[in-house]
């Protein structure tokens, strides 16, 4: 057996073949990638995305083989009797007689907190490394943010765009405009929902790992259609993602962003680009896939406008580094986080999609059949619902984090906990993001077919929405009434009459009463 004099993790979700640690080969060096059950049940997992995360961690090893570097890919079958992960590291480690153990900054608290103490009270010489992906670099964050303080996302951007010169003519926005999104809120018509084009799918047998994770008991819950994963989990297959989105879905990504529909069960992700796991996993670089697209963009000025990429650039330069930097600045506090005293526990519906509101029917199905969802349906449809009925943040979170198959806790925490169900402080949102079935019913056609009227406030066949969203705004009004940006909505309730007002707090309270049968 070879001894080696180091041994270097890669995590599921640090499997970025541009990393320095890859530029040269050592053949005193041992890369350890291991499937491990304290991965498998910190919440429970859509068996979707375990399958991801294996499935691409499985090929990166592969990769890595064939590039000619040392590496012990290790599945549950060898890991099963590893409690947690320094024991695995202490096991491994000694078995090769290595000196020192190497890894990435984690990205998740937890793991970053179980390496710091592995560090700290280890015999073997321990070091930690940047990950070199994210555009925000970690130790940047605390001079752009604060903790439990409130930084507009908007500035954040504009700063990213310019450090990076992105989409920048000079010192001024390309198009003389720094955000298109007033352009990008369009809704499917007829014609436009005949020509979404199919999505970019792929064929990964992930029949193994769904025999382990059966074999070794892990718990999860969904189904993978004939045991064939079909999201990209090798490079290849992320880049033959992102070209196909290049070409068939930028032109038309930005507008419909936001749009919604049940009238599209053959693409569920409709022009979204399906990249999200790849870049969480962190199979692609964010920069490589904006120039990609920016190149497309100055390719094809004449189909491709500026709202489109834009639009899809602010979601990874802005956002994506944005709440990232929220996330860690603020932990492990923003964990606890519940400012508006949500208590209720979640409704079955969230484990079978059985309710007779479509919109929450159709957003909480495509997730368990898919793990996917975009952003709207995530924030306006499930975490909207959520937010109105008072559901406790941390069920939301578990359910956020164990369902969608991009989702690790650095990502999905900020976007649920602070922008979905404003429970951070408004450290994130600086309001509530509430609506009524009148936004449903201007982004989507899923009022179309509802058991629900979107235009009765009160009554039998009364939008839950409705009611629901004048009661939480009047159950929160001396907090959010001098709030600026909703300020106008209690003045619009104070000219519905005290009768209707009576009804509407009745009628939300009766569909909260019966929540599991709505």
């Amino acid at each position: 057996m070879k001894n080696y004099k180091t041994l270097r993790l890669i995590l599921g979700d640090q499997l970025n073949p541009s990393h320095s640690w890859f530029k040269h080969k050592d053949n005193d060096t041992l890369y350890l990638i291991a499937e491990l059950k304290q991965e498998t049940n910190y919440v429970k997992h859509h068996v979707q995305k375990l399958c991801a995360f294996f499935t691409a961690m499985a090929n990166f090893a592969s990769a890595l083989k064939d590039a000619g570097f040392n590496v012990l890919h290790l599945t549950l079958d060898e890991t099963h009797n590893d409690e947690h992960l320094p024991g695995l590291l202490n096991r491994i480690a000694g078995h090769y007689n290595c000196s020192d153990i190497e890894y990435q900054y984690p990205d998740e608290y937890r793991l970053k907190e179980q390496m710091n103490r592995f560090k700290k009270d280890s015999t073997f010489h321990v070091n930690a490394v940047d990950t070199e992906h994210f555009l925000l670099p970690f130790e940047q964050i605390t001079k752009r943010f604060a903790k439990n303080k409130h930084v507009t996302m908007e500035h954040f951007y504009r700063a990213m765009r310019k450090q990076y010169d992105i989409l920048m003519d000079g010192d001024k926005p390309q198009g003389g405009k720094w955000n298109y999104d007033s352009n990008n809120r369009n809704k499917f018509s007829k014609t436009d929902l005949a020509d979404i084009p199919l999505p970019k799918m792929f064929d990964n047998d992930v029949s193994s790992i769904i025999s382990r994770l059966k074999k070794h008991n892990v718990g999860y819950f969904g189904e993978i259609k004939d045991e064939l994963l079909q999201w990209p989990t090798t490079r290849k297959q992320a880049i033959e993602c992102l070209e196909y989105f290049c070409k068939n879905l930028l032109s038309c990504f930005g507008q419909f962003q936001d749009a919604m529909t049940d009238q599209s069960n053959h693409n569920s992700s409709l022009y979204h680009s399906r990249l999200s796991f790849a870049l969480n996993a962190k199979i692609l670089h964010p920069l490589y896939v904006i120039k990609r697209v920016l190149n497309e963009y100055e390719q094809n000025p004449q189909q491709i406008t500026i709202s489109q990429v834009e639009g899809f650039t602010r979601q990874i330069l802005g956002w994506r580094e944005y709440v990232r930097a929220v996330y860690w600045v603020n932990m492990p506090d923003y964990a606890d986080k519940n400012q508006l005293d949500a208590k209720k526990n979640l409704p079955r519906y969230f484990w079978d999609g059985n309710t007779k509101m479509n919109c929450l029917s159709h957003a909480l199905t495509q997730s368990l059949e898919t793990a996917y969802a975009h952003h709207i349906q995530r924030l306006m449809v499930i975490g909207n619902f959520c937010l109105l009925t008072g559901m406790n943040p941390n069920e939301v979170d578990n359910w956020y984090l164990g369902v969608y198959i991009d989702a690790i806790e650095w990502v999905e925490m900020p976007n649920t906990r602070g922008m979905s169900q404003f429970a951070d402080d408004g450290i994130i949102a600086t309001k509530p993001y509430s609506a009524s079935g009148n936004y449903i019913n201007k982004m989507s056609d899923y009022c179309k077919s509802c058991r629900y009227d979107v235009k009765q406030k009160v009554g039998e066949n009364a939008c839950p929405l409705n009611s629901l969203y004048w009661h939480f705004m009047n159950k929160h009004k001396d907090r959010l009434q001098t709030n600026p940006r909703i300020g106008m909505v209690y003045k619009n309730w104070d000219k519905q009459s005290s009768d209707l007002q009576t009804q509407t707090l009745e009628q939300a309270k009766l569909y909260i009463k019966n929540i599991d049968t709505l």
